[in-house]
């Protein structure tokens, strides 16, 4: 695992951060094991991308810069390490790539980031059932279901950058939808999805993600997809989006947005 000073000597593109921490859950937990569990059962693919049709590490240089620190049961240990190592990444303008955890990681993940590009300065895209803009799950300021407001609070991300696609399902309720509103937050339910087609609703997104911004940070909680796809997550929610219509939004954010950050989530 790379130190920073490597990181620095070396200057790679991508650097992979595993966030193993899921003290944020409020339903089934496992998240943590997210980052063991994609090394371990990552296979040898190839490398040439056939819709691309590029030799990815001919323009690539990718490293695994191993885990941040994730205390057993230390929520702000465990936050402020994430920080700490994903803005020291971000910091020498190489992008880091987090793999969580639970959603909660991504309040000190893009503050993190925020820090290295300048606060206020990013917009975040930020794929998901689930709003997470609640204030407060069961007495815990730092939940998977309270990051995005937590960053918004904050003033690391500005409300009107901050867009999220996929919403569904049952929450948030009508007072947090209120609140986002006052913070001129967009958002794309995933009936609207279905109605406009993927493509143009990540188009519009995009467009106001990063409109007035240096850099956009990408959020992608796995749950986004339809359940029958992602059957292990967390918080499953029926009526999600497809991984050929995800994975495609996510290559077109990596090819024609400023982005400086991402992560995958739950």
């Amino acid at each position: 695992m790379p130190a920073l000073d490597d990181l620095a000597a070396r200057r790679p593109d991508v650097a992979v951060i595993g966030a193993p921490f899921d003290i944020g859950t409020t339903h089934r937990p496992g998240a943590r094991f997210g980052p063991r569990a994609l090394r371990a059962l990552a296979y040898e693919p190839g490398t040439y991308h056939l819709d691309l049709g590029i030799e990815i590490f001919d323009w690539l240089d990718v490293v695994d810069a191993g885990d941040a620190r994730c205390p057993t049961g230390q929520t702000e240990a465990s936050h402020r390490n994430i920080r700490a190592k994903v803005g020291g990444v971000a910091g020498l303008g190489i992008i880091p790539v987090i793999i969580g955890g639970d959603h909660s990681i991504t309040w000190p993940a893009a503050s993190g980031v925020a820090e290295a590009i300048g606060w206020g300065e990013l917009g975040l895209l930020h794929f998901d059932a689930h709003a997470d803009t609640a204030d407060i799950v069961d007495g815990n300021l730092a939940s998977h279901g309270t990051p995005m407001r937590r960053l918004i609070e904050s003033g690391a991300v500005r409300g009107r950058n901050f867009v999220q696609v996929g919403l569904r399902g049952y929450w948030p309720p009508p007072d947090v939808f209120a609140w986002m509103r006052k913070q001129d937050m967009h958002w794309h339910l995933m009936d609207e999805v279905w109605e406009r087609g993927s493509r143009a609703v990540v188009t519009d997104a995009i467009a106001r993600a990063v409109d007035g911004c240096r850099a956009l940070y990408l959020s992608v909680d796995i749950d986004v997809l339809d359940p029958g796809f992602a059957p292990g997550t967390g918080t499953p929610e029926p009526g999600g989006m497809t991984p050929a219509d995800l994975l495609r939004a996510v290559r077109r954010i990596a090819l024609d947005t400023p982005l400086v950050a991402a992560d995958i989530v739950e």
